[in-house]
């Protein structure tokens, strides 16, 4: 696989080290500036694609929005404590379910414990599909714009006025369109974070059922069964 070359404007410690590098060779190396500038934009790019490829950094949730940010790293962890239970749920219904009427139930339980599995894959993509800002337009600098259009009306007249109205127009529809944009990504993170706690729920109510349950009953085993789809269909959810 091919590192890729990554903008040191997007590592700030890359440039740290880079403008440190400049300091020091042209400060106390006595190096000429025109030689240390490349040296050390070659040492930015040099850092800045290390920190690209380096697969901790590129685990790390950048939404600009820390709300959103510590939600996502909450669902890991829930994600994954959810895996273990699953994985603990496979083993005790293996023990239980060996008759041949059982194995149906068995099988269904097994897939919807392998749903666990491909939390964190579905995690890291929401994360990356909602990385960076909330919005292209940044409402707080649309509301400051539409307040001083505002106060430029009261003093405007004629065709001026009819420009500025114009402009106010356009401004408030930009507001609405950044917040719907913000609402948005909350709205597919609260989404996930709802289905793992509920997942969490029946998952817990499986386990309960599959110790307390007659085994052997065929509506004990219909419950398990109705159960254990709940809890595909509610893992599977967030593949839409």
């Amino acid at each position: 696989m091919i590192p890729k070359i990554a903008n040191p404007l997007n590592y700030p410690l890359a440039v740290f080290v880079a403008g440190v590098c400049l300091f020091f060779g042209v400060r106390f190396a006595n190096i000429s500036s025109f030689l240390m500038l490349p040296i050390s934009i070659s040492v930015g790019v040099i850092g800045s694609s290390f920190l690209a490829n380096n697969p901790l950094n590129n685990n790390k949730i950048n939404l600009d929005n820390k709300a959103l940010e510590e939600e996502l790293e909450l669902a890991k962890q829930e994600a994954k404590l959810l895996i273990k239970k699953a994985e603990n749920l496979r083993l005790e219904a293996k023990n239980l379910l060996h008759d041949a009427h059982q194995m149906d139930l068995l099988t269904a339980i097994e897939y919807g414990c392998d749903r666990t599995f491909e939390l964190p894959e579905k995690i890291e993509y929401l994360s990356k599909k909602l990385s960076g800002s909330d919005s292209l337009l940044s409402e707080e600098e649309l509301e400051e714009k539409l307040k001083t259009n505002l106060k430029k009306q009261q003093s405007a007249n004629g065709l001026a006025l009819k420009q500025l109205r114009q402009i106010e127009s356009n401004l408030r529809r930009n507001i609405d369109l950044a917040k719907q944009g913000k609402s948005a990504r909350e709205a597919q993170v609260f989404a996930l974070t709802n289905i793992l706690t509920e997942s969490a729920g029946v998952l817990q109510q499986l386990q309960n059922k599959l110790r307390t349950s007659d085994l052997t009953n065929s509506q004990a085993l219909q419950d398990l069964q109705d159960l254990t789809q709940e809890l595909s269909s509610l893992l599977t959810m967030n593949n839409e």
